[in-house]
């Protein structure tokens, strides 16, 4: 289990597999977040603070096209006490299922990179999970990431989950965000384990596919790199110091 950017960079090196443990929604931790230190002692180090769904924190975006993220109200105080102590352990906020208003909350509170762990482009997909360009711009401000998903519902612009949606799309949504915020501020952002993913991808093997394609759009291969891992390892660094 990764409890630090220095577990991640062994694994690279040839060490063992290493793996964040991250709660893809905050229903596990006590609104008075008794136990989010006992949490954090046994390695939990990114958290989503919702799910597409509300809970005591936040409110999630259900899933929507085309729809605008900005649906329901922002933190709660819960939420708001959650993300300060947060940034005083050193766990990762990540920002993706969360709607507008509580990305600005937490935009304003929060003093560790922003992150979206796997969100795309609300101007080329007009998913209400996708990002639109004044969040983009925040976290590029921000210097934190945005991991573009493969999920095939929000890449295309004409919406649907379709399979057949091209590898290329992909590649799209990397040159939109890079475009905006530069490449520093993209990853890889999955979401293999939850999503339909393009048939022309596959499973994390395709991963090299992806590469390929940013090698043939022009990217060079120290921008492949910060996007395979390196824009990762940075942010991962600051978030977790």
């Amino acid at each position: 289990m990764a409890r630090s950017a220095t577990d991640i960079e062994a694994a690279l090196e040839g060490g063992p597999l290493a793996v964040i443990l991250h709660f893809e929604g905050g229903e596990p931790i006590d609104p008075g977040l008794a136990n989010l230190g006992g949490l954090y002692e046994r390695g939990l180090r990114s958290l989503g603070l919702v799910w597409s769904r509300p809970n005591a924190f936040a409110e999630g975006l259900a899933f929507r096209f085309p729809s605008s993220p900005d649906i329901g109200g922002g933190l709660s105080s819960a939420g708001k006490r959650l993300v300060a102590e947060c940034n005083n352990l050193g766990i990762l906020i990540d920002l993706s299922h969360l709607n507008e208003r509580g990305f600005w909350d937490v935009a304003g509170l929060s003093e560790a990179p922003l992150v979206a762990s796997h969100s795309n482009a609300h101007a080329l997909s007009a998913n209400s999970r996708n990002l639109t360009d004044a969040q983009l711009d925040e976290i590029g401000r921000s210097g934190g990431i945005v991991g573009i998903t493969y999920h095939a519902g929000m890449l295309s612009e004409a919406g649907g989950v379709d399979p057949d949606v091209p590898l290329a799309r992909v590649v799209d949504h990397v040159d939109y965000v890079a475009g905006r915020i530069g490449v520093d501020h993209i990853g890889f952002g999955s979401d293999f384990d939850g999503a339909t993913v393009p048939t022309e991808l596959g499973d994390a093997s395709g991963l090299q596919r992806v590469a390929e394609a940013l090698r043939d759009r022009g990217y060079a291969e120290p921008e492949v790199a910060k996007l395979a891992h390196a824009n990762w390892l940075r942010v991962l660094r600051e978030s977790w110091a």
